[in-house]
């Protein structure tokens, strides 16, 4: 992969270094819990459209970090830098790279699926993209099988501020695009309660880092307020039948319709990284 320019590793530092916080974050819920889970890292390398390493579409890789603990059933929180070029049809697709299929990519990816129905579930992702054009995009949203409306509130208030902070009409916009973007048409049901997504965000490279740093640190700040308030609620059969139930729908969006299963598949992402977003454990009627 060719030397990233100042933009490209700012940004991959700052991604590297939020993956080590949340991780050191977690494993403390673990401990509190009185659990000796930890992270596992696994490096990967991209590889070409046949599995072969190196060559002129690839460059780069990333690192998948996995638990499964007493309280973090399944957590995946993935680091990733890579570059190379889009297949003639995805680039099609991709703002920029029509004419040149040259991109890079840099970003943190986070699911997280608990053992206590009681927690919800989250999903969390950041990135900077360069083709022909510069952007960032990602968001946060909570997913919980039996939602507590204060938890709701709480997360939005927070993502709500981070927003704040740098535009009064993100929040309106970006929740809104949360609504519309976390949507299962089929089954006519969103996937949780919401939060923010964005993308396309282009020139201004300063401002528009600063508010995806100051994401990452709201999601830092609320989700574990929400783990350690609800993890040692007791649970009934019933309870653990609606999560499983419900993350079935959690399985049908991220391989129906989620926009970065798609990208990590198109550009020769790691499989096990990517397919990292589905739970251990499911269930349909």
């Amino acid at each position: 992969m060719k030397p990233l320019d100042d933009q490209q590793q700012a940004t991959r530092d700052w991604f590297e270094a939020l993956r080590t916080r949340i991780c050191t974050e977690f494993e403390a819920i673990e401990r509190e819990a009185g659990s000796k889970a930890r992270f596992e890292f696994i490096p990967w390398d991209r590889t070409d459209e046949d599995g072969a390493p190196g060559g002129a579409k690839s460059g780069g890789g990333g690192v998948r970090g996995q638990m499964s603990g007493q309280v973090f059933e399944k957590v995946g929180v993935n680091v990733s830098t890579v570059g190379g070029r889009f297949s003639e049809e995805f680039a099609s697709q991709i703002p920029g790279a029509e004419d040149d299929p040259s991109f890079f990519a840099t970003g943190i990816s986070l699911v997280a699926h608990m053992a206590n129905p009681h927690v919800p579930a989250v999903h969390m992702n950041t990135r900077f993209l360069t083709t022909t054009k510069r952007w960032f995009g990602g968001g946060a949203d909570l997913n919980p099988a039996i939602p507590y409306q204060e938890d709701t509130d709480a997360f939005h208030a927070r993502l709500r501020a981070a927003c704040a902070a740098h535009d009064p009409t993100f929040y309106p916009r970006f929740s809104k695009w949360a609504e519309e973007y976390f949507w299962l048409p089929h089954r006519n049901r969103s996937r949780g309660v919401g939060g923010i997504f964005y993308d396309r965000l282009e020139g201004h490279f300063d401002e528009h880092f600063a508010f995806t740093r100051d994401v990452g640190e709201a999601f830092l700040d609320i989700f574990p307020q929400i783990v350690r308030k609800r993890m040692d609620m007791p649970f009934t059969e019933a309870d653990r039948d609606a999560l499983l139930e419900f993350r079935g729908r959690y399985v049908e969006f991220n391989l129906l319709y989620d926009r970065g299963t798609l990208f990590g598949l198109k550009t020769g992402g790691n499989i096990d990284a990517i397919l990292m977003s589905l739970p251990p454990l499911a269930k349909w009627k």
